[in-house]
């Protein structure tokens, strides 16, 4: 820094008096005053207009000068940082400091500040250099400039000047703790709708994860949801809420409800979107969502979904191939005036689904349909329980604590078994043919085939009950085909009567002198649970199950 002349242009009299004159900047004021106050009033010139003469430099008190200034300041010399000068508000701030003592033994505040390799990098390279924002022990909040001083006589001079910012630090320090708290918030409410834990169908392995985007980045909408329909069937749900905070968090749960209530009438997957798709706009015609519903049923095989503006589902086969599940592909949620359809893709034995968000496939500078195949190569060598798929998936995809968006991930794993594990899954079906002489033959089959599984007389028992029930039920109200289903699991008994009328039947209270309407009540009674559905080839299927009991 050069402490150069300010540009005079005094007379030369009046300039060699200012420059001799010993004192301080007043004593010049005044004497240019009283030179003023002698020129007539009428005088015309530079003389009668003050602007016309300008002090030099040499007349202001450099000390004086830094002494007032409410920034701090220091004034450094040599290699070692020796102390020339600390102005007052460096005093009142720091303490006295004493002159030729070094900044390392005398000034604590340096080392909290690190200005020593500041100070160094300056005399290095001559250029001045600053830090923001460094804190003290005390509390106190600090922004430094370092400044090359250039004098004949000072070798090594570094002016140092501190700005008290303090205030401004706390103020950011509450803006950062408040954006904390809401984001905690949040999370906290992102997770608390999220399932807090996943059903687990016979006939699947589920797992799922979600992380929150680092934090830098607010906390979006993404959600998934397991649903067991019954009859062994399992509602696979993954969608994103594209908005970020508690708003998005807030429109996610409501959509995620509403997809469970819809899930209980046991719609096709394009009907559900299409109810959801209505409420979207209604919840927040601003938030727009995407979404993936599916319905895997262990009899057929496959996924049956519907797709609202959502990424692909791919399925790896036992041998590692991947596939993706193609279109139909509808707008996302709440665009409205769009007619969703069904697909499906094939789900057998010894094989894996990944349902996932856009968080785990997207990054900037890079296609999404990049981050779509970058997922199937990771899929197609990832292999283990769903949860170990789960953290393989999000490790080769790079997703860590800091990324930059909301991931869930949805693993689904159908499992392929033998030996002791298959003998607890058995499938068996009798075409109901012949009119009235249908009923009988369903019971006589119903009869022998819970034998052959080796159930208890009591449930064998109750299941030809309700295998009577289902298709006197059909017969009477139903048309051809019909079709008696028989399925056991690990875990539970399913009867199923399948036929060609889409009536569904619902419970009533039947009247003393009613000959007829107390089949669905007797098998309300007597089973787990019931239902119905309409089939997608038009007809319905009405069913019912019975929990196996625990072995001990």
């Amino acid at each position: 820094m050069n402490f150069t002349r300010w540009s005079a242009r005094l007379p030369g009299t009046q300039r060699r008096a200012a420059r001799g004159t010993e004192g301080s900047v007043p004593a010049a004021r005044g004497e240019y005053g009283q030179q003023l106050e002698q020129l007539p009033e009428d005088t015309e010139g530079t003389a009668a207009d003050p602007a016309a003469e300008v002090p030099a430099l040499e007349d202001f008190s450099v000390r004086e000068l830094l002494g007032r200034l409410p920034g701090l300041v220091a004034l450094v010399y040599g290699p070692e940082h020796r102390i020339a000068y600390v102005n007052d508000a460096y005093a009142a701030a720091f303490g006295p400091r004493p002159a030729g003592a070094t900044v390392a033994d005398t000034c604590p505040e340096a080392e909290e500040l690190g200005l020593l390799p500041l100070m160094d990098q300056v005399l290095r390279s001559g250029k001045p250099r600053t830090v923001k924002s460094r804190r003290t022990q005390d509390g106190g909040s600090y922004t430094v400039t370092c400044l090359p001083v250039d004098s004949p006589h000072i070798e090594g001079g570094v002016l140092v000047h501190a700005a008290d910012v303090t205030d401004h630090a706390e103020a950011a320090e509450r803006l950062r703790a408040s954006e904390r708290r809401h984001r905690e918030t949040a999370v906290t409410l992102q997770r608390s709708l999220l399932p807090q834990e996943l059903e687990q169908p016979d006939d699947l392995r589920i797992a799922a994860t979600y992380q929150p985007g680092g934090t830098d980045a607010a906390v979006g909408g993404d959600w998934y949801d397991v649903i067991t329909l019954g009859a062994g069937r399992t509602a696979l749900v993954i969608g994103d809420v594209m908005g970020r905070g508690v708003r998005a968090a807030a429109v996610m749960g409501q959509l995620r409800t509403a997809v469970r209530a819809y899930a209980r009438l046991d719609l096709p997957p394009h009907e559900v979107l299409q109810l959801l798709d209505g409420l979207a706009a209604e919840i927040d015609a601003s938030q727009i969502a995407t979404c993936v519903y599916a319905i895997h049923d262990p009899s057929e095989g496959k996924l049956v979904y519907a797709s609202a503006g959502h990424l692909p589902i791919l399925v790896r086969d036992e041998d590692g191939t991947v596939r993706h599940a193609e279109d139909p592909t509808g707008p996302p949620l709440g665009t409205g005036g769009w007619l969703h359809a069904s697909g499906s893709i094939a789900l057998p034995p010894g094989s894996t689904a990944v349902l996932y968000t856009d968080g785990l496939v997207e990054r900037r500078r890079e296609d999404i349909d990049e981050g779509v195949e970058a997922l199937a190569r990771a899929l197609a060598g990832a292999s283990g329980t769903p949860q170990v798929v789960c953290d393989r998936l999000l490790r080769a995809l790079g997703v860590t604590a800091e990324h930059d968006d909301d991931v869930a991930v949805l693993v689904v794993q159908h499992p392929s078994r033998q030996g002791s594990d298959a003998e607890l899954f058995h499938n068996a079906a009798l075409e109901l043919l012949g009119g009235v002489e249908a009923a009988p033959r369903a019971r006589a089959f119903a009869s022998g085939v819970l034998s052959s599984w080796r159930f208890p007389v009591e449930l064998r028992d109750l299941g030809v009950l309700a295998t009577s029930e289902l298709v006197a039920n059909s017969l009477q109200h139903g048309t051809p085909p019909m079709r008696l289903r028989l399925r056991r699991t690990d875990r539970r008994l399913i009867i199923e009567v399948t036929d060609g009328d889409d009536h569904l039947p619902r419970r009533r209270r039947a009247e003393t002198e009613d000959e007829a309407g107390r089949g669905i009540s007797i098998i309300a009674t007597i089973a787990s649970s019931w239902g119905s559905r309409r089939t997608p080839g038009g007809g319905k299927a009405v069913w019912c199950e019975f929990a196996l009991p625990n072995k001990p």
